[in-house]
């Protein structure tokens, strides 16, 4: 029954979770770059597209957006690291609107501490395992974008750990360039933590935009 809902009521969901999974294990298959890198940006395009589907409110809108823009992100950056890396920027300070916008009343200081740590160590640890300042500078979006999810009114062990996931994907990247270079690990690990964490927040923020409607 639980799959029947999914298939009728959440489409674009399914997809979503399909075109991942399918592109996690075909990304090394001999099919053609062109298909691979659309295969790659079709996931967090149907997460766009679900959310548009759910909600119709601006805010559905703005997390639709993030999701575009990241679905460019993951398509860019097979072609051009640096494009990739500005559509994931923008992805991060349409994220980072779209939680100012919805803060939670009255934080407690441990969830204020997590937040700074989150902005203060996601480009502190992008840079000493990168050791590029371009990539820092980046990550000063990332670790906001993290610190804002965290402080937001959206459950925190929905999209705060989804956006932590990203943080963790983030870093496995930035590590190929420095101490896991030629290591498996972090071919074995971007992908899922990845979308797990895209999965996460898409799902999180229109569960709660829902309820309060």
């Amino acid at each position: 029954m639980a799959r029947q809902a999914l298939v009728e009521h959440r489409p674009w969901l399914l997809a979503a979770i399909a075109a991942a999974t399918l592109y996690y294990f075909v990304s090394d298959w001999q099919i053609g770059g062109l298909w691979l890198i659309l295969l790659k940006g079709a996931g967090c395009l149907f997460l766009a597209n679900y959310a548009l589907a759910r909600h119709g409110g601006g805010d559905a809108r703005l997390l639709a957006l993030v999701m575009a823009l990241a679905a460019l992100g993951d398509m860019l950056i097979e072609l051009d690291f640096l494009w990739g890396g500005a559509a994931f920027f923008a992805s991060h300070l349409a994220a980072m609107s779209l939680y100012l916008r919805n803060l939670r009343a009255d934080p407690a200081p441990s969830q204020k501490g997590l937040a700074v740590a989150l902005l203060v160590a996601t480009p502190l640890v992008s840079w000493l395992v990168s050791g590029s300042s371009s990539i820092a500078l980046y990550a000063l979006a990332l670790g906001g974008m993290a610190a804002c999810a965290w402080m937001s009114r959206f459950p925190r062990y929905r999209v705060g750990m989804g956006a932590i996931l990203f943080v963790v994907s983030d870093w496995l990247i930035f590590a190929r360039f420095g101490p896991l270079a030629g290591s498996a690990l972090p071919d074995m690990l971007i992908w899922p933590t990845y979308f797990a964490g895209q999965i996460l927040i898409a799902t999180g923020v229109i569960q709660t935009l829902r309820a309060t409607r």
